[in-house]
């Protein structure tokens, strides 16, 4: 299974994007969405932007992660 975080464009450099996770930021691969721009918002896995989502899509999904993390959600597993 893979899960996908969402994550907001913040620069393009190269072929790599500085992206915003939840209030951290990193460096992630572009190659499989070579047309991502900044302010975009992708989902990420294993260090790759895999596919662009919309705005609405990606603040529900970090609000659930969120939710999760915080324990909101009872166990996962």
């Amino acid at each position: 299974m893979c899960i996908g975080v969402p994550a907001k464009v913040i620069q393009i450099i190269d072929e790599s994007a500085l992206v915003d996770v939840m209030g951290s930021r990193m460096h992630v691969g572009i190659l499989f969405v070579p047309e991502v721009k900044e302010d975009d918002y992708v989902l990420l896995h294993a260090g790759q932007a895999m596919t662009i989502v919309d705005e609405e899509y990606a603040k529900e999904s970090i609000e659930e992660w969120r939710n999760v993390l915080d324990g909101n959600h009872g166990h996962l597993f």
